[in-house]
């Protein structure tokens, strides 16, 4: 499995491949916590067969990259492009992943803050 770790609110990092040895759930008194316990793969190919990592890449994903992520955060100054807001911020596809748009160019990728995001939602503008 591929982990990656937050590093701050919408930011992400991609840290590698694991394979996930054991999970169990515990409960620190208010709530239930998910255990895992992880082991380092030293090379993709000894945990997916190269076939299968290929197939991943090419299929659609939504998921945005991180390095994309860092290059829209830099481009839009940490700012939603249509007031400035600085808080509760969402990457958003220009052109709506639901009618095809990549999550892979930052051409494609804007930061919003919450309000205008969710009042675009799948529309394009």
């Amino acid at each position: 499995m591929q982990v990656y770790e937050k590093i701050k609110a919408g930011i992400w990092s991609d840290n590698g491949f694991f394979h996930l040895v054991d999970s169990w759930v515990e409960n620190d008194g208010v709530r239930n916590v998910f255990k895992f316990k992880l082991v380092a793969v030293e090379s993709v190919s000894d945990e997916l067969a190269a076939e299968e990592i290929a197939d991943r890449l090419v299929e659609r994903s939504r998921i945005i990259p991180t390095s994309v992520k860092l290059e829209v955060w830099a481009r839009d100054g940490g700012k939603c492009v249509t007031c400035g807001a600085t808080d509760e911020l969402h990457f958003d596809h220009v052109l709506p992943f639901s009618k095809g748009g990549t999550s892979l160019k930052a051409e494609n990728v804007q930061l919003l803050c919450a309000r205008h995001n969710l009042s675009k939602s799948a529309k394009i503008q």
